[in-house]
């Protein structure tokens, strides 16, 4: 019976080693982006802001496509406002909107974040090539088929 998981006994086994591997890679990420006083999901926020062709996104798209409620992204926004790296603007066009934009300050910072974590943790999973192209691939899959994306 394996220690009374049964026939669950290999989805058990694959689901906890999951669950840890996601706290040791984000426990890597953290450390990398300590020194710049950001958390993964203030990094995401500004990293997609940079990556936008206006440095500009209103706050549900932002939402949207960092998959987390608008209420995750709001606090975030007013964390990264509070340190001058983004700032909230009224959309141009639609006095509904509004718009979170990446300040200098905030490119700077997150390019500079980008490197370390590059650097530090995604140039270096810890597995081989190989192996990170198997686990991609298989997470692929279940995020597929979980309706993910």
């Amino acid at each position: 019976m394996r220690a009374g998981w049964g026939e669950a006994a290999e989805g058990m086994t694959a689901v906890t080693s999951v669950m840890r591997a996601h706290q040791i890679l984000l426990a890597r990420v953290e450390a990398a982006l300590r020194p710049f006083g950001l958390s993964f999901s203030r990094f995401e926020l500004l990293r997609l802001l940079a990556f936008s062709r206006s440095g500009a996104l209103p706050i549900t798209k932002a939402s949207d496509r960092l998959q987390v409620h608008v209420t995750s992204v709001t606090h975030g926004i007013r964390r990264l406002e509070e340190d001058g790296l983004v700032r909230r603007n009224p959309h141009p066009s639609d006095g509904r909107v509004t718009l979170v934009e990446i300040t200098d300050q905030g490119r700077e910072l997150v390019e500079r974040a980008t490197v370390a974590l590059n650097d530090e943790v995604f140039t270096a999973v810890g597995i081989g090539d190989d192996q990170v192209r198997a686990l991609t691939a298989a997470i692929d899959t279940l995020r597929r088929e979980a309706g993910d994306y």
